[in-house]
């Protein structure tokens, strides 16, 4: 049996989250390789439709971080 390797998406404002991702990569820490992170103005923004639309697209969760 395959292991299970979820696709993540991970929607981050680009004044708090982001810059928390920016910083943990210049610290040469690392996350998982299925995470994908989009960046957004401000997460306080994000819609049930992006939401759906992610998913529809094929993401197994979603992660709003602001």
């Amino acid at each position: 049996m395959p292991a299970y390797d979820p696709k993540i998406v991970a929607m981050v404002c680009t004044y708090c989250t982001y810059t928390a991702a920016d910083m943990a990569g210049s610290m040469r820490l690392q996350y998982p390789s299925n995470v994908r992170i989009v960046k957004l103005l401000c997460t306080g923004k994000v819609d049930l439709i992006h939401i759906l639309k992610t998913f529809e697209a094929g993401a197994d969760a979603i992660l709003v971080g602001g």
